[in-house]
């Protein structure tokens, strides 16, 4: 009965850190293509004019959010990193794996821009791609971030801890 219970209380933590890759992996492909296929060429608009394909640099948070901060983001994202891998030992919760995978895959990807990217270490441009209409440009590691903080808003609201029980209600 132990082994099976030692295998249950990992599944999570399995969870967690297959969405932070798989998230990573879509981010870092999908800004590869664009760069190489789309960087300096025209835009491509998607059918039904719901998005338009293409490249830009920023040096802000998500959604083009305050531009020129860029060495804040870097440490925020290496903080959210470091959080989410200091509470692993006590994930139990599947939607909260789910969540903080999310979020964990979202922050490391845009960390890599950050440390990678021109013009600098730390102080590296994020690859947008995708902008909507009346909104901005983002990545699908903004889509991560942005999923996974609604996911743990409403697990929150839940009252569903990170280790899989419910906060009583007071």
């Amino acid at each position: 009965m132990q082994a099976a219970r030692g295998t249950a209380l990992t599944r999570p933590r399995v969870l967690l850190v297959a969405v932070a890759l798989l998230t990573v992996a879509l981010d870092a492909a999908t800004k590869a293509l664009v760069v190489s296929e789309l960087e300096g060429q025209r835009s491509i608009r998607l059918p039904g004019g719901i998005a338009t394909l293409v490249v830009s640099r920023n040096s802000g948070a998500a959604f083009s959010f305050a531009t020129g901060m860029t060495y804040v983001f870097t440490a925020v994202a290496l903080a959210v990193a470091v959080y989410i891998v200091r509470i692993m030992p006590r994930l139990r919760s599947v939607g909260w794996a789910l969540a903080l995978g999310l979020l964990l895959g979202g922050a490391v990807g845009n960390l890599v821009d950050r440390l990678t990217r021109s013009p600098g270490f730390g102080k590296g441009r994020v690859v947008d791609f995708i902008s909507v209409p009346h909104f901005a440009s983002f990545n699908v590691a903004d889509s991560g971030i942005t999923i996974g903080a609604i996911l743990a808003v409403l697990l929150s609201f839940r009252g569903i801890e990170v280790d899989g029980t419910r906060k009583q209600a007071e």
